[in-house]
């Protein structure tokens, strides 16, 4: 899917403090949250995305996101390219899965 393409592109950054950074230096164009993340990484990444205009999904599980980049337990993840991000927002609207 698209996540593993800009994965294997190396365009996301993934796990709290990475994408926190990346988020700060406007390089993030999606912030993908998984559903069973922390009641506090998710408000966090909700103000944070808020603040800096950035569109977030929460969907899926950690080990779903986690598996869909190749890594283990991330429950957030950025990615950094934008049109592989309209590709998943699109995606996402029409209810497909995102992995």
């Amino acid at each position: 899917g698209l996540l593993g393409l800009s994965a294997r592109a190396r365009k996301i950054a993934f796990g709290a403090d990475s994408v926190e950074e990346q988020i700060k230096k406007r390089k993030i164009y999606l912030a993908i949250i998984a559903e069973d993340s922390s009641k506090r990484t998710k408000e966090k990444f909700e103000k944070l995305c808020e603040t800096y205009n950035i569109p977030i999904i929460i969907k899926g599980n950690i080990e779903e996101l986690s598996k869909a980049i190749g890594k283990n337990n991330k429950a957030i993840i950025g990615v950094e390219d934008i049109n592989i991000a309209k590709g998943i927002i699109k995606i996402n609207d029409g209810g497909e899965v995102i992995g």
